[in-house]
């Protein structure tokens, strides 16, 4: 539309506001009751135009085409000066102080400060929100924030005209509520009612350094900007353009930085001397390692060396560990922790279609019509994706979700599906079956665009609804109405998490679960978002993408393929060993035979975070050189020989890949402390130690010849990024935009055909039995983040003090248990002492517990039971019992 703003002729979309146009036009208005990321409401009637003749608030007024919009007159500029004003005269003085939305306002406008006496008093009970209730003027931001954006619905307006506050809608004090420290409310609050500790009242941005990075926790990929002063960070906030985020964060983004400046940070290298380890200097700690690593290849070969590279570690990090142990050391010995939780993923989903990432980018699937959200919990372990998906169903989309606990979503759900763990393959088979009987499936997509599924219909006679109910324990009519909603919708998506690839039979898992996209046409159409996995660490994309893999280089080029080889070894300039490396738990298992003679560890606490703990120490044990890269002494780093002080992903300079296939740039806000090294110069180092020269001087250098390596990668650059914000892979040279949707034109297999899968039902590694008769469920909970190694060392502590364990109501009753009590929970393979938690989260004869808190031993219970394609760990079905105390 064509719109006249004070004389200026611009051009707008249809349906927009006032207040678009006059932003097109170039103007401004005071907003305090509006936030673009949440519907308008016109409350505060600060944004006063003329529309027509027709003084208006502009954000809750559309424009037609042709209109005139008048701003800039003189009454106008005292109606909007006289709204401030008396919103500013029932606030005390120091409401205009420092660098609110109102305070630069009240100075451009020439609105002086009010005079009213502090009376309602403050909330400081939380650890990231303080509560001024003194300056709330009751615009409602926060509470819409909260609502619109982050679907907690956590906080109300109470009281009644000039008592009117922002309050938790539990009552009692903010720390008490259902917040979950999103920080949205106090990123939306225009008057310093709402702060955090970093920012105070008073405090002047422009008087802070902003560096714009990528988020270092989950695998999201949050823009973030990292505000600092005098070397410290005094505020994270989330980038309003950022490209996955759009403005939001949750806990561990926003507020979980202070780990950065924990005394235990460690800052010097330490070496093992007899039972201590004890501070050295770099080259001692680099001497040794060199020896160590000649040793054990003048011993035992190249082979008797092996690396676990680090999905919190950038892909320009990842790309020349691997590097590293191809050229210098000789071995495809390195691997990365997508083995344990997301190798199915890249197994099944390459099998089906071609490669290994999700098939659409999720601003795609927020358009979803129908979501079937399996085995995931974002809402906790994915906060900014978990609060999208909700507000997608709370405008309409149908929701299917499929978890045998009661997570976030299930709330919201048309229908929820609670297989038993290890019944995923029957419960998805049972979805296809309905699909397939009732003429659910696209046929001309089927004939043309797949392979398999005669075979596949042949195996789906044994799966009706009846049968499924009986493996599953999933309802027989819960499993049609599922069916029907996904298989009806126009445009379906498929959304899941480790509940589907942390079993024995994982990539069936995925194999099965691709399955129904591939039967409704879709994936690689416009009817439909196919499967997307929603991964764990913030770059186990990128790690794998860049080749820290035993038998695959970057860009998943197969290690046995000689032609793959040949560009590698053209690029590097060396021979490309051609046998596949040793997988992580393969990695163990050698050193406790004694077939291992170095095992170095990049930023992963294996004896935390890997499966039968017991099993991971006795390897760390046995093996002669155990060498750990870390931010702090954790429970692996107390059994290395020599511990390299680390950078923390707000002390680096490279990119992340995040769940949708997106490159961002990560860049430095900080100084690594004391004598820390990024794992990037870490590496570089101990290759200059043994005499070899890598290459890839810097970051840029390395994703660039990473781009040559991997034609997937070629039209990625850290130039680029900076200039574009996010790209997703594959992007082959530097004109192309890359790649949202995957398989529009052909699939990536070698027929270029979508690959059906004929996978039946088998039953899990483990089963309860008479001494064991619980199953557990391990997984993640909100505040914390896989080991807890940064985020119990700061305030998140304060909001999630200890791994709990979830028990149902019968189950404890039946074992004694009452809410709050010390138990124990001993498996086949060890023991854990936790607290018991009663709740109908978790369904009768199952548990749940995260393993954020290593000194609970909750890894010591999990089984060496393992994917039988991929080797990753059956951490979704471990067989328990629980005793009190």
């Amino acid at each position: 539309m064509r719109v006249i703003v004070d004389g200026a002729r611009v051009a707008v979309p249809e349906g927009a506001s006032m207040l678009s146009a006059v932003r097109a036009a170039g103007g401004e208005l005071p907003t305090l009751c509006h936030d673009d990321r949440m519907s308008p409401v016109g409350s505060c009637r600060t944004c006063l135009a003329r529309l027509d003749g027709h003084v208006v608030a502009a954000c809750v007024t559309p424009v037609t085409d042709g209109a005139h919009v008048e701003v800039d007159q003189d009454d106008l500029r005292r109606l909007r000066h006289d709204a401030v004003e008396l919103i500013v005269s029932a606030l005390p003085g120091y409401a205009l102080e420092g660098d609110t939305e109102l305070a630069r306002w009240c100075r451009r406008l020439g609105v002086g400060p009010g005079a009213a006496e502090p009376w309602r008093g403050r909330d400081d009970s939380h650890p990231y929100v303080r509560l001024d209730r003194d300056l709330c003027i009751a615009c409602g931001r926060c509470v819409r924030m909260c609502a619109e954006v982050q679907g907690t619905f956590a906080l109300t307006l109470t009281g009644r005209g000039s008592h009117t506050v922002v309050a938790p809608g539990t009552g009692g004090p903010w720390a008490d509520s259902d917040c979950v420290a999103c920080g949205g409310c106090v990123d939306s609050c225009p008057t310093g009612a709402l702060t955090e500790p970093g920012l105070p009242p008073g405090t002047h941005l422009s008087a802070l350094s902003r560096t714009r990075t990528t988020c270092g926790y989950c695998g999201v990929g949050c823009a973030l900007d990292v505000l600092t002063r005098d070397g410290e960070v005094t505020a994270v906030t989330p980038a309003h353009d950022g490209p996955v985020n759009r403005g939001h964060a949750c806990v561990k983004g926003r507020f979980a930085h202070a780990f950065h400046r924990s005394p235990e940070r460690l800052t010097r290298p330490l070496l093992r001397r007899g039972t201590r380890l004890e501070p050295v200097t770099w080259p001692e700690a680099l001497d040794h390692i060199a020896h160590g690593l000649r040793t054990a290849i003048d011993q035992a070969g190249p082979d008797a060396v092996a690396a676990i590279s680090s999905a919190r570690a950038t892909n320009e990090e990842n790309y020349l560990i691997q590097k590293f142990m191809r050229t210098v050391i000789g071995t495809n010995n390195v691997d990365n922790c997508s083995r344990l939780c997301h190798s199915p993923s890249a197994a099944g989903l390459t099998a089906a279609f071609g490669l290994s990432g999700g098939t659409d980018s999720f601003d795609d699937v927020e358009h979803a019509d129908c979501l079937l959200v399996v085995g995931a919990n974002p809402i906790e372990a994915h906060p900014v994706v978990g609060a999208r998906l909700l507000q997608r169903v709370l405008r309409g989309a149908r929701l299917v979700v499929a978890d045998p606990r009661a997570v976030g979503l299930a709330e919201h759900a048309d229908v929820h599906l609670r297989p038993r763990p290890g019944t995923n393959v029957a419960l998805f088979n049972g979805l296809a079956h309905i699909l397939l009987a009732e003429g659910l499936t696209d046929p001309d997509f089927l004939h043309h665009r797949t392979t398999g599924l005669t075979e596949l219909t042949a195996l789906l006679d044994d799966y009706p609804p009846d049968r499924v109910s009986a493996i599953t324990g999933v309802p027989a009519p819960d499993l049609v109405t599922a069916a029907r909603l996904y298989g009806r919708a126009e445009r379906p998506a498929i959304l899941y998490g480790l509940g589907v690839t942390e079993h024995l039979h994982g990539t069936d898992g995925v194999r099965t679960l691709a399955n129904l996209a591939i039967l409704r046409g879709a994936v690689g159409t416009d009817r439909g978002y196919g499967v997307n996995p929603l991964r764990g660490q913030n770059n186990v994309q990128g790690a794998s993408d860049m080749g820290a893999l035993p038998d695959l280089l970057p860009g998943y080029a197969k290690v046995s393929d000689p032609a793959a080889r040949a560009r590698a070894e053209q690029i590097w300039g060396v021979p490309v060993p051609r046998r596949d490396g040793l997988r992580i738990p393969r990695m163990f298992s050698a050193a406790r035979a004694g077939e291992l003679h170095a095992l170095w560890i990049v930023g992963e606490d294996v004896c935390a975070t890997d499966p039968d703990t017991n099993q991971v120490v006795e390897a760390l044990e046995t093996c002669p050189l155990v060498i750990c890269q870390e931010l702090f002494l954790s429970e692996t780093a107390r059994h290395a020989d020599v511990v390299l002080p680390a950078a923390s992903w707000l002390e680096k300079d490279g990119t992340f890949v995040n769940f949708d296939r997106r490159f961002q740039r990560v860049r430095p806000a900080l100084a690594p402390p004391g004598q820390a090294r990024t794992d990037f110069a870490i590496v570089h180092a101990l290759a200059t130690a043994l005499g070899a020269d890598l290459g890839c001087p810097t970051p840029a250098a390395a994703l660039a010849e990473c781009g040559q390596v991997a034609p997937a990668f070629a039209g990625i650059s850290h130039q680029r990024l900076d200039r574009e914000g996010a790209l997703a892979w594959p992007c082959p040279d530097a004109g192309h935009p890359g790649t949202g949707k995957l398989y529009v034109d052909r699939f990536a297999t070698a027929d270029g055909l979508a690959h059906l899968a004929a996978c039946p039902y088998l039953p899990p590694g483990e089963s309860p039995d008479d001494d064991y008769p619980l199953i557990l469920i391990t997984g993640r909970r909100w505040a914390h983040y896989n080991s807890g190694n940064m985020t119990r060392r700061t305030d998140n502590i304060r909001l999630d003090p200890a791994d709990r364990i979830d028990v149902n109501p019968a189950d404890a009753a039946r074992h004694s248990v009452h809410d709050g009590d010390p138990v124990t929970v001993e498996s086949r393979h060890g023991r854990a002492t936790l607290t018991a938690r009663i709740t109908d989260d978790t369904a009768p004869g199952q548990l749940f517990c995260a393993f954020h808190f290593p000194a609970s031993q909750v890894n010591a219970l999990t089984s060496g039971h393992a994917d039988t394609v991929t080797s990753c760990p059956e951490y979704k079905v471990t067989a328990v019992r629980l005793s009190p105390g």
